[in-house]
């Protein structure tokens, strides 16, 4: 991706003016620099997966270069700073500025995160996604519930969709009766419903568990992240339709850390969070179209149907998943799963 767009701020203008009076005032006092703001920001992706730098990289970079170096966002990779499952803790309490990581892993201490990854069954476009949270509010009960760990929750970056892989074939409900399979958050949940066996593996250690057996199969985020993880090396199937249209990684930051900056900043990292996701999705769906392509035609392996019946048990799963969620958090999953019935009702899914 080629990133083309030439950002104009309010500092922008001001630097002109001022260069405009120098014309004028032949005895200008010295300029006072902007002060220098760095951000320390963790992901949970691979450092050598293509999208870490494509996509990762490119994200903190597009900020430092849309402040003016005023908001310096340094990447970093997985465990450099503080393990992955310790990231919301590490940022809260200002060990690290921000990450740019999976709200699955804390979905037991924030069950809202639940709605931020998404849920099976719920969209099957970007736009519908923007509906659910920009246009019906649900970011806002998000960063409610974030607010409480002391963490600012800026939003979803889409991953496009979630792709399950398998060394099983699934095509009926049946299919998953204790199937070992990688899994976390509200994925996890719906897939134990349906008669799976989930098991948590660290990204690091999935290549060899599936390689091993020790789990029959994995998903991690759409076809494309996932064949950045080589699982298409130690998979056979590749269970159609996707299980989400689109699933969502997230961009936190300590709450003192976004206190700490203006809002004219804030509206830097809004914009282009939000614009990342957008071309993030496309950047994904792209890729998925390629590499399911390849995995038939180069790799001699199959695209797996499930049945409707199986089809109709995840959704219903899903939904059970989120009454759950519901039950558990009434103050923000309830408010969260009221939305989303709503959503529902409106695009004609329920």
């Amino acid at each position: 991706m080629t990133d083309k767009t030439q950002p104009v701020s309010r500092r922008a203008f001001f630097a002109a003016s001022a260069g405009a009076a120098a014309g004028v005032a032949l005895a200008a006092p010295p300029a006072i620099a902007q002060a220098r703001t760095v951000w320390r920001m963790q992901t949970h992706w691979p450092s050598g997966n293509w999208y870490y730098d494509e996509v990762f990289v490119r994200f903190c970079n597009r900020i430092t270069a849309a402040t003016g170096g005023e908001l310096t966002v340094e990447p970093y990779a997985p465990d450099a700073i503080v393990p992955t499952g310790e990231v919301l803790n590490a940022v809260r309490r200002g060990l690290l500025e921000s990450a740019f990581i999976y709200p699955a892993y804390w979905i037991g201490r924030v069950p809202a995160a639940g709605h931020l990854n998404g849920h099976i069954g719920a969209w099957n476009s970007h736009e519908e996604m923007d509906i659910f949270y920009y246009e019906m509010g649900a970011i806002d009960v998000i960063r409610e519930a974030y607010a409480e760990q002391g963490v600012h929750q800026v939003g979803p970056i889409s991953y496009s969709g979630l792709t399950l892989w398998s060394n099983r074939p699934l095509r009926t409900t049946a299919d998953f009766a204790g199937w070992p399979v990688r899994s976390t958050g509200a994925a996890g949940l719906v897939l134990a419903k349906m008669g799976a066996s989930p098991v948590a593996v660290p990204g690091g250690e999935l290549y060899q568990a599936l390689q091993t057996g020790v789990v029959d199969g994995a998903h991690w985020g759409s076809t494309a992240t996932a064949w950045g993880m080589n699982f298409q090396e130690v998979c056979r199937h590749i269970i159609e339709p996707d299980l989400l249209g689109h699933l969502n990684g997230e961009v936190m930051v300590g709450m003192n850390a976004w206190n700490a900056i203006g809002d004219d900043l804030k509206a830097v990292v809004n914009e282009v969070v939000r614009a990342t996701s957008a071309e993030a999705a496309a950047h994904f769906l792209y890729r998925d179209i390629q590499f399911k392509q390849q995995f038939v035609n180069e790799m001699d392996g199959e695209l797996v149907q499930l049945d409707e019946e199986a089809l109709n048990n995840l959704r219903m799963a899903s939904l059970e998943v989120v009454d759950d969620f519901s039950a558990q958090d009434p103050q923000y999953s309830g408010r969260l799963g009221e939305m989303l019935h709503e959503f529902l009702r409106v695009t004609g899914r329920s």
